[in-house]
């Protein structure tokens, strides 16, 4: 009988955490859809950010070829659907995911004046349930969540504050943050409640390969690395944005759950030895698998500097993860590895190459070691070969791909064709970010930019905060030279530049056109 009751238990506990009370999006104040129009690539290319690269056309062809598929893939809801903004959509399933959506918006973001994608999220935050839950794959046509093999797998990773902060770093505009934060800390809330498996020595999150993104990745353990590391990138981000709106008390708050998750990875996740982190089973014992999914502790500020050394390492390894397109998912060292792929079993894929790379960016370019890379200097080397592979397969076969082979300069196996969706951000937003070196903060009107190419090169029309801005660094002898950069700008800004990984050196740009030097 007790057993039969304990059941009965588990079985109700369970389908409360997924009990849909009809009442959805009831923390978000955006309730209805206002008709607007969507805009042709044809009508706009001129107003979009246009890279120049002397000694790189393929990478402008294909950042050209990333945008014409991205203008295809904005949307309407659907005649009788409850979604209330335009969306970007990957387009091969008539639902929207949550993990694809976000990764698409750190491309999407560089043309935020013509179409808004941020705004893409509203769907996903319209549709929250009463208790904060919210599906990973939601229909367009009728709002309904979609459930392929049970309601464990429908949480993907909790990234929508990082989404709302990455896209105001470029916008400037936090006027979201006071609609948006009622949604995301209620979908915090109930990650707290229900992610998190009860009498574990670690206390900490899980997820399933389905929920993660990462379908067939064969991961164990009731304590996931990415899963509590994007935990510590949601709070952490859910603090930054609390701070921007003067909720200080709360920024506090989440900033110290963030430090707590962060200080019980490190304590049972980090193996020393191996210079890795792995998940956990209930007990702390680590279940050690080589995978991109150790690698989230660098983006969500877990790991040190010299953790993160250590975590490059693996990274440089062609034995592991430096293959002929980086980084695989599955370690190439690993016995489960394939050379194609097959999905997430050594398939390259975007929103992990952008996890890793962005990650490591944060660290700085400085490296105390001439002979070696910088994290930043590694991140922009990783971006150009990810994209060389990128243009190798797209001369083959004229488009962008879901995935790819990471041993076999092809398309993934098996791997969907057409897919701007989250490949996008290689082509435009690595491209502009970490190629280009170009990383803008359009709530202060600042721009950083890292030098460190000798051909000529740069971008005309990047639009963050108030600012648009042209700047090109002329073709320098040597990496040793100095960089003449001209600059038009339809406003004063602030601008920082670092040539090879030399000291910053910072010069007020003045509206109109100037040439400066940078010793």
């Amino acid at each position: 009988m007790k057993i039969f009751l304990a059941v009965i238990f588990l079985f109700s506990t369970v389908l409360a955490q997924y009990e849909d009370t009809g009442k959805r999006g009831i923390y978000f104040s955006k309730k209805q859809y206002t008709e607007s129009s969507i805009p042709s690539f044809k009508e706009n290319r001129i107003k979009l950010p246009s890279p120049i690269l002397e000694n790189n056309p393929e990478y402008v062809e294909l950042y050209w070829k990333a945008w014409v598929l991205a203008f295809d893939h904005f949307k309407k809801p659907p005649h009788g659907s409850p979604f209330v903004s335009n969306y970007i959509d990957e387009a091969f399933s008539p639902s929207v995911f949550q993990w694809d959506t976000i990764f698409m918006l750190m491309f999407a973001r560089y043309g935020h004046s013509i179409f808004p994608a941020i705004q893409s999220l509203d769907n996903f935050y319209s549709q929250q349930y009463e208790n904060g839950y919210i599906c990973r794959e939601i229909q367009e046509a009728d709002g309904k969540d979609y459930v392929y093999v049970g309601r464990e797998h429908t949480v993907n990773p909790p990234l929508f504050a990082w989404a709302e902060v990455e896209s105001y770093k470029v916008t400037g505009d936090k006027s979201r943050f006071e609609s948006v934060l009622p949604v995301l800390k209620k979908y915090a809330e109930w990650l707290e409640k229900n992610r998190k498996k009860e009498n574990t020595k670690h206390g900490l999150y899980w997820n399933t390969g389905l929920g993660s993104g990462m379908d067939n990745m064969p991961l164990q353990g009731s304590g996931w690395v990415d899963m509590s590391s994007q935990m510590v990138l949601f709070y952490r981000n859910l603090a930054f944005m609390c701070a921007e709106v003067k909720q200080n008390d709360e920024a506090k708050k989440y900033e110290s759950l963030a430090n707590d998750i962060a200080q019980r990875i490190n304590q049972l996740m980090w193996n020393e030895q191996d210079g890795f982190y792995y998940n956990v089973d209930d007990n702390g014992v680590q279940q050690k698998l080589k995978c991109v999914a150790g690698f989230w502790p660098m983006l969500s500020r877990i790991a040190d500097e010299e953790q993160t050394k250590r975590l490059l390492a693996h990274l440089k390894d062609p034995t592991s993860f430096w293959r002929s397109i980086p980084f695989p998912s599955l370690a190439a060292d690993e016995k489960e590895y394939k050379p194609d792929g097959q999905y997430w079993l050594g398939g390259v894929w975007a929103p992990t190459n952008v996890m890793i790379i962005k990650g490591l960016e944060m660290f700085g370019r400085e490296s105390n070691n001439a002979n070696d890379y910088s994290f930043n200097e590694f991140a922009s080397v990783a971006a150009e070969k990810y994209l060389d592979g990128l243009c190798e397969v797209y001369k083959k076969t004229g488009t962008l791909w879901e995935n790819y082979s990471p041993d076999l300069t092809m398309r993934g196996n098996p791997s969907q064709k057409d897919f701007v969706g989250w490949t996008g951000c290689g082509p435009i937003q690595l491209l502009i970010e970490n190629v280009l070196g170009f990383r803008p903060d359009g709530a202060s009107n600042k721009l950083s930019w890292y030098i460190n190419r000798v051909d000529r090169h740069g971008i005309e029309q990047l639009k963050f905060g108030e600012i648009t801005a042209t700047l090109i660094c002329q073709k320098r002898v040597s990496v040793g030279s100095p960089a003449e950069i001209h600059v038009i700008a339809n406003r004063p800004f602030e601008l920082s530049v670092s040539i090879d990984g030399r000291e910053k050196k910072t010069v007020q740009i003045k509206q109109g056109v100037q040439k400066i030097v940078i010793e």
